[in-house]
């Protein structure tokens, strides 16, 4: 019963909150001010070339949204009240109708809700004033860390520039924004809560509501309906007061499980008023998934580390659902686009489809981004899809003054009250690497002791991670290949870290992107001129930046084409990724999460290390990491991807499993395929395999034939169970061919 409304919008910028726009155009709601204004100027689509640059003047202005309220649609005629309501605008901004201001705030993810009934006269305008975008330091103070602007606002800092996008600072109504009508008796909000026993064969389940002033005996009617529909719980009151409780137990409930761990049952939850006529006068509904959730000890933890002088084990970071420990396995999501506005629930539906689709059964909502949208956690609750949401802080040092603590509270409290209904929520965090070098943040910082408080306070039954990474888990490495650490097969099988929670490989775009996004002199020099080095592929990495000519062309011959290098860059990728998921496998249950760095990426990059490329579509690599994050298959640990001709290759099987149930006995087959060789390597019969566990099997090893082929293969196959089968892609060289290998290279033309 519960619509919002749009309205019909315009906007325009002034240099000050007292002075009005000179020249008003047409906007978009939700959407961005920058997209508004250059659509109806005709200004250079942000996204080409250096384009972006042309947009930096605008995030100094003071932007004004307008509509006009007409009364003959907003009243009813029915006794009905309207209200103002915007789930999000970002930043600070005002709200008044003609010259009366109404409200005040700043913070983008604290709700606006105002009854503006007798405000709606004929002719009467709303308007929405943002601030310009708050800076704590001068720009020309910090030409080389722009993110340290963010450091004494709740605005994602992302937007000010990272290494995979230039600066783009939103200014904008970001989420749903118009007009409702409401009874003057209402439900303000029907919050389902509830504690699973010991067995979790029972669930004692409340719903807490809020009424307006007024709905003194009124009926309030609540039921809880089971996953197929049928009504699981009732309960009657009449109102007395602004609150009211009501409380039940459920027998045998349908739990929520990860993606893979079992079925993400979700119960709907129903709020009703009636008047005493018998009319339903406000009507409330929402999803409730019961599940239990905990972070625990690694197995061993306790006794680490094992000799004096002692000091204290790594902190937990094992999930724990339902009472069963799960590995963690997915990637880092980055909000899709620069301006979070554009999205909506088409975009995460088809974003999420992927994760799914790839057996992610977690994504970490990275602290440099936006909190998302009510529709994406919609969309993981049905999937399964777990969630570790970030608060927005990211690799600056917060400092807690006394405004910057206020506004971090209130902001923060309005992000728990949203997100906490939601099953998918796992854990929260309080933001990405803040307790290192570059952030100078520790556990005592109170912005960090501030969020601590709060998500105990409002959500106490889920965990709270201080920053990630703590001790005990990594982030990096981001590369196929370094000269000082070697390939990534070499890297991860020497490490022992109990979460690997960024990782990752570059790539280059596909060959079409390059040429929509660079100008044609441009599009055919990867890495030989400035739009390759500067916004779109960080020149603070290699000479030739994020495209990584070099790596391509350590493995292979200079390809004649843009596809061709498109192709195999991803492909590098794609077995760089598959080789550091199954490692994290392996080495469970010391490790118990494997979290890529990145799922996707909010701009169309010439080089990124996102799996999904800009809008939404899967790179050459997805499909490598779909194959390593299967519930169950048949693996193998090889010690490196270029092998020479002549040379005896090794590789030691393994069975993975993250199967909730026992995996009975059956036998893997490894065979060799180079060119038009094909060599049986061994046959491994093993035994059955406990649930969510492991099972090593022997080293194979062969002579590796002389061949012409410029790749191999390692095929594993499993009798009666095809759906395990791995392909495992390696590179052959001749020995003539070795000095040729993992040396610099000069960037390739193709003309």
């Amino acid at each position: 019963m519960r619509e919002i409304r749009t309205l019909s919008w315009e906007v325009g910028h002034s240099a000050g909150l007292s002075t009005q726009p000179d020249k008003w155009v047409p906007a978009t709601v939700p959407g961005a001010v920058q997209l508004d204004w250059a659509r109806a100027t005709g200004m250079g689509h942000y996204q080409f070339g250096d384009n972006h640059k042309e947009y930096r003047w605008m995030e100094d202005r003071f932007w004004t949204y307008r509509a006009r309220l007409d009364p003959a649609v907003l009243k009813s005629g029915d006794g009905r009240c309207v209200w103002f309501v915007s789930r999000g605008i970002d930043y600070r901004h005002q709200v008044r109708i003609g010259s009366t201001v109404l409200h005040e705030q700043e913070g983008m993810y604290t709700p606006v809700e105002i009854d503006i009934t007798e405000h709606c006269a004929p002719g009467a305008e709303l308007f929405v004033t943002v601030w310009p975008v708050p800076k704590s330091i001068p720009d020309d103070q910090c030409p080389h860390r722009p993110k340290w602007q963010a450091d004494q606002s709740v605005k994602p800092a992302v937007s000010y520039e990272w290494d995979f996008h230039p600066r783009l600072v939103p200014l904008c109504i970001w989420d749903e924004t118009g007009f409702e009508l409401r009874p003057a008796c209402q439900l303000r909000s029907a919050e389902v809560r509830y504690a699973l026993s010991d067995d979790l064969d029972r669930a004692d389940i409340s719903v807490d509501v809020r009424l307006s002033a007024g709905s003194d005996g009124g009926t309030v009617r609540w039921r809880l309906l089971r996953p197929d529909g049928t009504v699981a719980l009732e309960q009657s009151a009449v109102a007395a007061g602004t609150t009211l409780t009501a409380a039940a137990t459920l027998d045998h409930p349908a739990l929520w499980w990860p993606n893979g761990q079992g079925e993400p049952h979700l119960y709907a939850s129903e709020t009703e008023l009636v008047d005493a006529s018998g009319a339903v006068v406000d009507r409330m509904t929402s999803r409730v998934g019961l599940r239990r959730i905990a972070l625990v000890m690694q197995p061993g933890a306790w006794k680490e580390p094992s000799r004096y002088p002692k000091t204290r084990s790594t902190p937990p970071i094992t999930l724990e659902i339902n009472g069963r420990r799960i590995f963690a396995k997915g990637s880092n999501w980055v909000s899709p686009e620069i301006f979070p506005g554009l999205l909506t629930a088409a975009t995460y539906r088809r974003h999420l489809a992927y994760a799914h689709e790839a057996h992610f059964n977690i994504l970490r909502c990275w602290g440099g981004a936006n909190v998302q949208k009510e529709a994406f956690f919609d969309t993981c609750d049905e999937l399964g899809i777990m969630v570790w949401q970030e608060f927005t802080l990211a690799c600056n040092n917060y400092v807690g003054t006394p405004a910057y603590l206020s506004l971090l509270d209130r902001e923060s409290r309005s992000v728990i009250l949203r997100l906490r209904p939601h099953a998918s929520v796992v854990m929260w965090c309080g933001g990405n690497e803040l307790l290192n070098e570059w952030s100078g943040m520790t556990d005592q910082s109170h912005a960090l002791r501030l969020l601590n408080r709060n998500t105990f306070e409002l959500d106490p039954a889920r965990p709270f991670l201080t920053s990630s990474p703590v001790m005990g888990m990594a982030h990096g490495g981001y590369w196929f290949h370094s000269e000082k650490e070697g390939e990534v097969f070499e890297i991860f099988r020497n490490c022992a870290w109990n979460a690997y929670t960024e990782f990752g490989c570059d790539s280059p775009a596909f060959a079409d992107t390059v040429r929509e996004l660079l100008p044609p002199q441009d599009a055919y020099q990867p890495g030989a001129t400035p739009s390759y080095t500067t916004d779109r592929a960080k020149q603070g990495l290699p000479p030739d930046g994020r495209m990584k000519i070099s790596g391509v062309l350590d493995y292979f011959d200079p390809p004649s084409t843009l596809e061709e290098f498109a192709e195999k860059g991803q492909m590098l990728q794609g077995i760089g990724l598959q080789c550091v998921f199954e490692e994290a496998r392996r080495q469970k249950p010391r490790c118990s999460m494997a979290i890529s760095w990145c799922f996707n990426e909010p701009w169309p990059a010439l080089a990124n290390q996102a799996i999904i490329a800009w809008p939404s579509r899967p790179k050459h690599s997805y499909a490598y990491v779909k194959q390593a994050l299967r519930p169950v298959l048949a693996g193998a640990r090889i010690p490196k991807f270029r092998w020479s001709c002549g040379e005896e290759f090794e590789a030691q099987l393994w069975l993975l499993s993250d199967c909730p149930d026992t995996i009975q006995g059956g036998a893997v087959n490894a065979t060799l395929r180079a060119g038009a060789v094909e060599t049986p390597l061994c046959r491994w019969v093993f035994g059955a395999v406990a649930p969510n566990a492991n099972l090593p099997g022997p080293t194979c090893r062969c002579t590796l034939p002389d061949c012409d082929a410029e790749m191999f293969e390692l095929v594993l196959t499993v009798d009666d169970h095809p759906e395990w089968n791995s392909v495992y892609k390696l590179r052959l060289v001749k020995p003539k061919d070795e000095k040729k290998a993992l040396q610099p290279r000069n960037p390739m033309q193709w003309t």
